[in-house]
This record gives C-alpha cells, sequence and structure tokens, in this order.
C-alpha cells in the first residue's frame, strides 16, 4: 500500500494496517452493489488496507439482508482480482441475542459449535480461505452496552465459559481459518478473563485487539480498559469516531440534516443506534454545538477534528469509520494529513470536562 495517503500501523507481529479501516455495514441495506464497488475502490486506491465487518450486517439488521456485507466486499475483491494479502479483513461472530433469530436460532450463545458455524459462513460469503481478525462482536455474558453505563448483578444470564470461546477460536487458528482473535464491546474486566484465560490453554489464541466505540463523544476506554490494553499491548480499533455522523453537524443544519442520513432514514427502526446518539438529547447538542464551534475556531472541518482526535491516540490502531457516499469517504481520508496542536486539545479536554461521555 505505499504511495497511498493513509498511514500504516502494526495490529499484530505481521499484520499491518492502514490506520484508517473502512467499517461496512451500510453494504446491502444503504448501499448498493454497485456503490459499494465504487467506495471500496475509493479507499483501497487511497491507501486503506482494513476492512471490517461481521455475520450481522447491513444494519439495522433483518433477516433479508444478513450477510450481505460480507458477501459485498467478497465479491468485490473477487471481482477486482486483488491479491488477498494486499488486504487485511475482519468480521465479528454475533454474540446473543433473543431478537436476531435468523442468526443461529437467535443466536442463543458462544458456543464451539455456533463460533465454528459462524467462521465457516462467513468464510464462504467473503469468499475467502482465511479471516485475517475475527471477533466476538458483543460478550457471552451480560454487560452494559449500547448506551448503557450501570451493571445491574440482577440481569446476569448463564454464559459460555471464556476458555470454550478461546479453545474455539485457537482451533480455528490451527486449521488456518482466521490469523488474529480480537474482542469487540468488551470491559476492562472480560478483557482481562481473556487475557488470563489465553495463557492457560494450549491452542488458546492472544488478544491482539478490542474494537469499542471512541470519539470526542465517548472516551469511556480511557477509565479502565486503556490501563488493561496498554500492560497487555492489546490495539484499540476504535469505531464510531464521527458518533454515527452527530460531529460532523450534519443532524443540527435547520432542516435536521439530509433526508438519507441514516438516524434519519432508519428513525424509529434502529434502537441500538438511536438510544445512544439521540440528537435531541440537549446535552449531546450541547457538547456538539462545542466542537463545531471549535472546529470553526481554528479552521478545521468538523469531521478532521474528530477523525484527528482519535488517531492520535497511542493505543488506536486503526479507527473504524463508515461513508455511504464517495465526498464522505474523502473527508475522512483528508483528516489524516491534519495534526492538532496542544492549544486545540487543551479546548477538546474543556469541553470534554464539561460535557463528558454523553454518547458512551
Amino acid at each position: 500500500m505505499s504511495g497511498g495517503v493513509v498511514p500504516l500501523s502494526n495490529l499484530a507481529l505481521d499484520l499491518t494496517v492502514s490506520r484508517l479501516c473502512f467499517g461496512t455495514m451500510t453494504f446491502g441495506e444503504q448501499n448498493t452493489l454497485g456503490q459499494s464497488f465504487r467506495l471500496l475502490d475509493q479507499a483501497f486506491d487511497a491507501g486503506i488496507n482494513f476492512f471490517d465487518t461481521a455475520e450481522m450486517y447491513p444494519v439495522p439488521q433483518r433477516a433479508e439482508t444478513q450477510g450481505r456485507s460480507e458477501e459485498y466486499v467478497g465479491r468485490w475483491i473477487r471481482d477486482r482480482n486483488i491479491s488477498r494479502n494486499r488486504i487485511v479483513l475482519a468480521t465479528k461472530v454475533a454474540g446473543p441475542s433473543a431478537h436476531m433469530t435468523w442468526i443461529r436460532g437467535g443466536p442463543n450463545c458462544l458456543d464451539a459449535s455456533n463460533i465454528t458455524h459462524a467462521i465457516d459462513n462467513s468464510l464462504l460469503r467473503l469468499q475467502t480461505d482465511y479471516i485475517d481478525l475475527y471477533q466476538i462482536h458483543w460478550p457471552d455474558r451480560y454487560v452494559p452496552m449500547f448506551g448503557e453505563t450501570e451493571y445491574d448483578p440482577t440481569r446476569q444470564f448463564c454464559s459460555i465459559s471464556i476458555d470454550e470461546q478461546l479453545d474455539a477460536l485457537g482451533k480455528a487458528v490451527v486449521a488456518g481459518k482466521i490469523r488474529y482473535v480480537g474482542l469487540s464491546n468488551e470491559t476492562p474486566y472480560g478483557v482481562m478473563k481473556f487475557v488470563q484465560a489465553s495463557e492457560r490453554g494450549p491452542c488458546h489464541q492472544k488478544i491482539v485487539s478490542v474494537q469499542n466505540s471512541y470519539s470526542l463523544l465517548c472516551r469511556t476506554f480511557d477509565s479502565g480498559l486503556a490501563e488493561c490494553c496498554h500492560h497487555e499491548r492489546i490495539s484499540l480499533l476504535a469505531y464510531s469516531p464521527l458518533a454515527m455522523g452527530i460531529l460532523s453537524g450534519k443532524y443540527f443544519s435547520p432542516d435536521g440534516g439530509p433526508a438519507d442520513a441514516r438516524l434519519n432514514i432508519f428513525k424509529g427502526k434502529y434502537s441500538e443506534g438511536e438510544s445512544r446518539y439521540n440528537t435531541s438529547n440537549e446535552i449531546i447538542q450541547a457538547a456538539t454545538l462545542e466542537y463545531l464551534q471549535l472546529s470553526e475556531k481554528y479552521g478545521l472541518h468538523p469531521v478532521s477534528l474528530a477523525i484527528a482526535f482519535v488517531l492520535r491516540h497511542p493505543l488506536v490502531a486503526s479507527v473504524i469509520f463508515g461513508a455511504t457516499k464517495s465526498w464522505q469517504l474523502q473527508e475522512i481520508i483528508n483528516a489524516c494529513k491534519v495534526e492538532l496542536t496542544y492549544e486545540i486539545i487543551a479546548e477538546i479536554n474543556r469541553i470534554h470536562a464539561k460535557f463528558p461521555n454523553p454518547c458512551p
């Protein structure tokens, strides 16, 4: 990927990824196959070699579209005849969910059978022999997620042991189906339990990454999880760096933003997103307005401010972004050229202290 405008970083010993990772969860819902191909072409030409998807994508999740995001990425690689070693593919296995009955009957758990089945199906949809980074999309146990902040011990349910999950993933590594293992939407407790388990079993794999949200509006990673990742040499793959587009400022225009913007087009149909990124929330509005004013003060595009802030974090290996249009993708790419001064960071921290984590 030499010559591209997007710099690279090391995620693991022999896994070099671009500092921007294209999240594909709009492919197959907001983006057609042709549109997805054009966006992937543009990203690849700019030096992006890292692409993230999941078995449940696109979102909002539906039985009719499940798996299309993986399928589109796989078809693009095959259609463009791209050498597999030039692409880093990441995908995820869905954790327990009573709502997505079309995925392995729930999915009801992350036992060995479910993990193996999910891996095999993802390989088929991606039309590849191996997955570079395979991640547990969310834990097989109760944890506060997607906007929840307080742990309720009465909600704990019976869960599959971490040893069994790692054993299944380790066997997939031995079989050559996946190369590395990562977590997503995890807590400090969960990360450390996986680290401990990986040191016990002969086939257990080291966790190389955790994919959690991180943005100007959500810096919860820094409170506990960052320490775990630093000492255990686990990289952060930061998703939702624009807080689902809120930090671009588009939802606070007089017309409420474009009709085809995700939080508008899926209003009332995307509970996970709307509960976390509620544009009518006064604190979110106030915090975003101050970040927009800060961008204007220093002559920065709001997208550049938001992306550059996440990119500068020392534990971030790559920033996972989404884009449905070419100009949006270019705005993200342009942000790689921006370096924030100490003065700007000081002002960001002042706003953060005033409005801490309104989108946890």
